[in-house]
This record gives structure tokens, sequence and C-alpha cells, in this order.
């Protein structure tokens, strides 16, 4: 079995046709992510004479430093370099959840143009930092898996025709579950059987320090705030509605409402570029660009699937990894993620005892 990584690649090409440092970013990020040179170039296994070559080149192609080297101080990015490193970032976390789904779904090509594939494990799921890690996990354990990023309502609209053999989906814990669920409930069956995956918070990200001064939902509709939603139809949106509902609070009154984004990592991306200064999300990427988290609310991710295809062998090579001590902490290691409970298969009644 092959495992297929796509990653994003971009490149700065001047008014003369002249394309400009290719390996630039790449050193640019190692340094702001080791804080040395040094440690970027044994990341890249260059040579440091040649990385500061690359550096200098810089300097001379955009006219300023990229990087500004002090004894004592290690590799400090200058203003352009930080921009750079910025939308390095920003284009991942747009990109990377669809060029998942693509590199998965080659990589079962390849799987069928190799053997007489069996045991293909469909999966369709709101995105989630959990389930990246599962795309790993099931590869070393030799589970293909044809991964789709999809809402959670299309995730289970293509269970219920048959198109993947897993649903993933959220719902939110406490006062929320039974409106979240009625959104749900002409694709959630009495007959399906639910495996937990995770439990983990959304909240508000905000930039480092939280200069505006944002504290909750109602300062959001404070005029100097500039806000970055999920896009309609994810189960992130539909969270947000029920909460601002909650306070009665009028998404027409929050600047950028309308601004959306497709996954949790691009809505931090986001922030961080400050291009907003609040965003709505789950902690994880607001962890990794630095920014910081006003938890909001607490919600279960499930997988969703058939009672026929529970008993399945390759649901059963599934739940026995789900279960496995070492990918609970796994998913542990997620900022604001719990695992523990990873693999307790339920019943549609046992989790959601409200629908009986």
């Amino acid at each position: 079995m092959f495992k297929l990584s796509i990653k994003p690649q971009w490149q700065l090409v001047r008014g003369d046709a002249r394309h400009l440092l290719p390996r630039v970013v790449e050193l640019l990020v190692g340094i702001d992510e080791t804080g040395t040179l040094v440690g970027a170039c044994e990341r890249m296994s260059l040579s440091y004479r040649y990385a500061w070559g690359i550096l200098q080149e810089g300097h001379q192609a955009f006219g300023v430093p990229l990087v500004d080297s002090r004894r004592g101080r290690g590799a400090v990015l200058t203003p352009l370099g930080e921009k750079l490193v910025w939308a390095d970032r920003r284009i991942a976390a747009r990109l990377s959840p669809v060029l998942d789904s693509l590199a998965s779904e080659l990589e079962v090509e390849l799987e069928r143009a190799l053997s007489d594939a069996q045991g293909i494990l469909r999966l369709q799921a709101s995105h989630g930092f959990a389930v990246e890690l599962l795309r790993d996990w099931f590869a070393r354990q030799q589970i293909p898996l044809d991964l789709k990023y999809r809402s959670s309502l299309e995730a289970l609209a293509a269970l219920n025709a048959g198109a993947c053999d897993l649903a993933g989906f959220h719902v939110p814990l406490g006062e929320f579950q039974r409106e979240a669920l009625q959104q749900y409930s002409q694709w959630l069956q009495p007959t399906h059987r639910l495996v937990l995956l995770a439990t983990r918070r959304q909240g508000l990200m905000v930039a480092p320090g939280n200069p505006k001064c944002v504290r909750g939902l109602a300062d959001l509709v404070r005029g100097d705030v500039r806000f970055v939603n999920r896009q309609t139809g994810s189960g992130t949106r539909m969270l947000l509605d029920l909460l601002l509902r909650k306070e009665q609070l009028q998404a027409q009154h929050i600047e950028g409402y309308d601004t959306s984004e497709y996954t949790h990592a691009a809505v931090a991306a986001f922030v961080a570029s400050g291009m907003a200064d609040a965003g709505f999300g789950v902690e994880t990427p607001a962890k990794r660009f630095g920014l910081e988290f006003l938890p909001l609310a607490s919600e279960r991710y499930f997988f969703a699937c058939s009672a026929e295809f529970l008993s399945s062998a390759t649901m059963t090579r599934v739940l026995a990894s789900l279960r496995s001590p070492e990918l609970k902490a796994a998913i542990n290691a997620l900022a604001g993620y719990d695992g523990m409970q990873a693999g307790t298969v339920m019943t549609v009644s046992e989790a959601f005892p409200e629908r009986r």
C-alpha cells in the first residue's frame, strides 16, 4: 500500500518573468519554526553556506532583507519574511484538506491498479484534525482509505445514498444538542450505529494579546471588530448561529459574517494575517497559529455507519485502531481534543436519548 502526499507549492514571478527563489519560502518557514538558520538547514538537509546564499539572493531580489541575524538572538524574520511565511501557511490551510482528499482518491486508484483491492474504507467527513490523524494512522495499519471532506450534512446524506461507509459529523453538547440534531434528522436514522472519535472545544480565535479586547460573542457586533466565518452549511457555522440566537445577537450586525473559509485552519490563518480580528472554530489551529482562544462550547465528533457495516472485517480493523492507546494519545495531544473514548460504539438513541 502506498501513501501519497500532495503539498501546495507556490512561486513569485517578477514583471520580467524571472522566477524568484523557489526554496526561499521553505527556508523561511524552517527558520520561523526552529528559531535558527542552523535548525532550518538541518530540517532541509542544506549546508549553511548554501542556505545563506538563498537568503542573500532573496535580499537582492526584493531589495530588503528577509532575516535579521544577531548574535544571541538566533535568526528573526523581517516583516517581509513574516509575510511570506504567513502566505505559505494560509495557502496550506485553505488547500490541504482538498489535496488530502485528492491524494486519498489517487491512493485508492493505485491500490486497485496494483492488486485486486478489497476492504477499501470509504469515509466522508466534516474536516477535523483528529480525522487528519486517521489518514496517516490507517496508512500505517494498511487500511486503504478513500477520504472525502464534506460538511456534516453532506456526509450523512452520502451515507444514506450508499456513497460512503462512514460519515463524520459533529454535534454540540448541552443545550444546543437537540436543535443541532433537528438539522440532521432527515439523514440520521435509528438503525445507524455511531462510533465516537473525540470531544473537542469550539470558540473564538483572536490575535495574540487580544488587542480588540474580545471577551465574547457580544463584542463581535462592535463596529471596530472584523470577523471571519465558516461556510454556509458547515456544522461550525450552525453552532455559531445557535450561540448568536441565544444571546439575541443579529448576524447582519457582525462585520465579516458573510466572509467565510472552508476549514478551521483557514479561519485561524485569516485571523493570524491581521485580515480579521476574530474567527470561530476549534482550538487546535488557534494554538498552531499562535492565537488566543476563548472556548464557548464543546461537541462530540462521531462516525455514523450501518449496523451491517459495523460487523464487517474492515470496520473491525478500524475499531481496533480507534481504541489503541497510541492513537488516543495522539488525539489528546491536539489542543482542545479529548480522545479517551475513541472507538466507543453507540446506537443513536444511546448517544442522543432525547431522540427516543
